[in-house]
């Protein structure tokens, strides 16, 4: 039997399942990651003074159902490769020393929080907002998200009368601004809920009442990876050399070729040609339609528009010692004016003067730890625009004084909360929208994608298959979208359709065709 030899370009988390799906089901599989170490934006950065790396990208592990089914059917376990926590308290809120809401896992804690922070009208609120956000979930659970090729047509087709209904009750075509508009007096629990915009990319103002069911999704639950989220990335790396995978960091793919309309291999920094039957292609979509892997790969996929760009991002990898707030693994302290924020980042693309400021606390768990005796790991993140392409640009990263004055805008927003932090010395690795434009090219950048802006965007993004036959997308800039399960299950989804049209149009090549993916 022939085996399918496949490239696979980028050991993000949709780089690394696709390998794991295809090495599965025995195709040769060979990974290229131009970085010194798997896991794409699910990195880790080690300022001098720390003695263990510090996550630098995605900290929220959710939907394990995803990577349940993927390794369940290259006949592996989640458990084999990782270990995990649930969460009780999904993050920790605050907009002053007086104002700190904890937002639990289980709905009824929550409720009574809700209870005594704005009172029991915003309480029955929260649950009519839980219900909408399950109902949401449900909806897209099966006909978008696990979908491998979503249209609106198809979308009303699988609903059916009945599920179209319900999900029309969740005013999707309006903002979720405007949904938690409905469910809450409190502008605070507004902005609260309007934040799950932000694991999109894209503004609260601006993208559907949809993306209210990330709600549902964390009350599914929020996992705490021992190690960091950067073991996840490793472990799937050796589950997918476990299956025969083979790995190479260091690599760099500079051109995918391709002949008569075809793939046919990749050529590496080095002047190495790597024949392939196919390749998949884990990075930013729009760095094929902008030539960066050669003129034989630029019309494979639509280019993505400056303007229609997510967020980027601000962040300070330190290690600290706190003092004052007490914070847990997810805090979030969040401005005084949310909609002057959103203006500054998506309508003036410049860091706002006020920015909410998320901190991961790499060294705690989701209660109440005792009080810590000695420096910790954090990440603390802004939102800023993807503007880290630009030829000149109003933020002048490349300056010293603006990173100073971000450093002040984080400072100053927790020590209105209570927190101080004490770096230590050679204890901060910051990076910028021109840091992220530069580790992930075609993004400028934008750490999501396209911005979910409108009801059409998520229809928007590139799907697995390309215009380019043997050329596949994975990663999250296409679809389902942006986040960790999200990026997984496109990893899935572009083996899949490999393995699909090479069985339909190579009969020299049998391989198993795996079936749907479970979502129960």
């Amino acid at each position: 039997m022939g085996e399918v030899r496949t490239v696979v370009v980028g050991a993000g988390i949709g780089g690394l399942t696709s390998a794991v799906t295809l090495a599965a089901q025995g195709c040769d599989v060979l990974v290229c990651e131009k970085a010194a170490a798997v896991g794409g934006k699910m990195r880790t950065l080690m300022p001098p003074a720390a003695t263990a790396g510090i996550d630098a990208g995605p900290t929220v592990f959710t939907m394990r159902w995803v990577f349940d089914d993927i390794l369940s059917r290259a006949g592996l376990a989640l458990e084999d490769i990782v270990s995990l926590r649930p969460a009780r308290v999904l993050a920790r809120h605050a907009w002053s020393e007086d104002e700190k809401f904890d937002l639990f896992a289980d709905e009824a804690r929550t409720a009574d929080a809700i209870a005594a922070f704005a009172g029991p009208a915003d309480a029955r609120g929260y649950r009519a907002f839980c219900t909408a956000a399950r109902s949401t979930y449900l909806s897209l659970r099966d006909t978008f998200i696990a979908a491998e090729k979503p249209s609106m047509p198809g979308l009303v087709g699988r609903l059916g009368v009945q599920g179209l209904a319900k999900f029309s009750r969740a005013s999707p075509f309006a903002t979720l601004a405007g949904a938690l508009r409905r469910h809450f007096q409190d502008p605070r629990l507004r902005q609260l809920f309007g934040r799950y915009a932000t694991y999109v990319g894209s503004s609260p103002y601006a993208c559907p009442a949809t993306l209210m069911l990330i709600a549902h999704v964390e009350q599914e639950g929020v996992w705490l990876v021992d190690g960091g989220m950067h073991a996840l990335a490793r472990g799937l790396a050796g589950a997918a050399e476990q299956l025969g995978a083979r790995i190479q960091t260091g690599t760099e793919v500079v051109e995918i070729v391709n002949r008569n309309g075809r793939v046919t291999g990749v050529r590496l920094a080095d002047g190495t040609f790597v024949e392939a039957d196919a390749v998949v292609f884990n990075g930013e979509a729009n760095a094929l339609a902008a030539g960066m892997l050669g003129p034989g790969a630029r019309n494979a996929v639509a280019a993505c528009a400056p303007a229609a760009r997510s967020l980027s991002a601000v962040t300070f990898a330190v290690v600290a010692q706190t003092e004052g707030f007490p914070l847990v693994r997810h805090t979030v302290f969040f401005s005084r004016d949310y909609a002057d924020e959103f203006a500054a980042l998506f309508g003036r693309a410049c860091m706002p003067e006020d920015p909410t400021v998320y901190v991961c606390a790499q060294d705690r768990s989701d209660e109440d730890d005792p009080a810590q005796t000695g420096p910790e790991r954090l990440l603390c993140l802004m939102n800023a625009p993807a503007n880290g392409d630009a030829a000149t640009s109003d933020q002048a990263w490349s300056q010293p004084e603006e990173i100073e004055r971000c450093r002040n805008l984080m400072t100053r927003r927790l020590a209105a909360c209570g927190l101080t932090l004490r770096v230590l010395p050679q204890g901060e690795a910051v990076s910028t929208p021109r840091d992220f434009a530069t580790l992930f090219p075609g993004s400028g950048g934008a750490l999501y994608g396209r911005a979910s802006h409108g009801w059409q965007a998520s229809f928007q993004r590139p799907t697995a298959h390309t215009r380019l036959t043997g050329l596949y997308l994975a990663g999250g800039s296409v679809h389902p979208g942006a986040g960790v399960p999200m990026a997984a299950l496109s990893g899935w989804m572009a083996g899949r359709r490999l393995l699909s049209d090479l069985a339909s149009t190579r009969t020299s090549y049998r391989v198993a065709m795996p079936g749907g993916i479970s979502t129960g």
